[in-house]
């Protein structure tokens, strides 16, 4: 299992490798979307999401709503959402490298050294998701809201917290539509970030909520 330009990826059958910054592609040459939700997009690029104004983080950095930090993957799921991820997919396969946001602001704060897990489900191909669970405080809260609405995501309250989305589809070279998604949820001192190729397991993103949340 595996968003800068336009139209990408390669032959699903060529999985050579590929460059590191093409981390959404589930390190494998098999899809290479090189377009990031902050890029430009050519008529084979259809995004699903649109811009709305960034909700304040005020419900996000309530007092009270935190959670400590799992320490294993299968920590993040209802006993009924693992069963079924793993009838579809291993779990952290090393060969898997994608990241959870291709938001330049959230890859930073990502890779800034706060306390966080990554899970990913599938083999290095072209279907996958990989999601990363990360404490944060409300100034970065602050600065995560502020990168997903700058970057064309639909931001709603959700619960106690955020939630933030974008779908886009681009055409391989051999014409197959390949869905991208990423996801956010922004709660207390909780960060979930999945990003998604061709792999949408339904209410993915709310289990997680419930399960570290109650």
């Amino acid at each position: 299992m595996s968003p800068a330009s336009s139209r990408r990826s390669a032959p699903a059958r060529a999985a050579a490798g590929v460059a590191a910054a093409i981390a959404l592609c589930l390190g494998l040459a098999g899809c290479q979307p090189e377009p990031s939700p902050t890029a430009s997009r050519s008529p084979s690029t259809t995004p699903s999401a649109t811009a709305a104004p960034t909700p304040t983080p005020t419900e996000t950095a309530a007092a009270g709503d935190s959670i400590e930090l799992p320490t294993a993957c299968e920590q993040l799921y209802s006993p009924g959402m693992l069963a079924a991820l793993q009838q579809q997919a291993p779990l952290n396969d090393p060969g898997v490298t994608m990241t959870s946001t291709q938001v330049v602001g959230a890859l930073e704060i990502l890779s800034s050294g706060i306390p966080t897990i990554r899970c990913s489900w599938g083999l290095p191909s072209e279907t996958g998701l990989a999601t990363n669970v990360s404490l944060v405080d409300a100034a970065q809260s602050t600065a995560l809201l502020d990168a997903f609405a700058n970057s064309g995501f639909a931001c709603e309250p959700s619960g106690e917290g955020t939630i933030c989305r974008y779908t886009q589809t681009v055409i391989d070279l051999d014409d197959n539509q390949v869905e991208l998604t990423e996801t956010h949820v922004l709660r207390g001192n909780g960060w979930v970030s999945t990003a998604t190729i061709n792999f949408a397991p339904e209410g993915y993103t709310e289990d997680i909520v419930a399960t570290l949340w109650g």
